[in-house]
């Protein structure tokens, strides 16, 4: 596995809120670098030098992926667990009370 890859994929919602699945520091910090400045905060400055720091191999990738999962969560751009999905709407099929 290269350095900069996450054990696990960070799902996000992008655009119209489709999932995009970001798998390394370099796509996580790509997705930073894109995100606009005018919304810029925080928590996007901690996650975009913690993407810098990883990529120059000075952090682990995962204490990058999971500042940059802090800043979805404070954006709310990550995308819900396809499970949860699912599950849901298996208690919607067998129950006609759960909305």
């Amino acid at each position: 596995m290269k350095p900069d890859m996450f054990r696990q994929p960070v799902s996000i919602l992008v655009g119209l809120g489709f999932p995009a699945e970001i798998c390394s520091v370099l796509d996580a910090y790509r997705h930073l670098v894109e995100w606009p400045a005018s919304q810029r905060d925080a928590a996007h400055s901690v996650a975009l030098k913690a993407c810098r720091a990883a990529l120059q191999g000075e952090i682990e990738a995962e204490t990058a992926r999971g500042l940059f999962v802090a800043f979805a969560e404070k954006h709310d751009l990550l995308a819900p667990e396809t499970n949860a999905i699912a599950a849901s709407r298996l208690r919607r099929d067998r129950d006609p009370h759960v909305l």
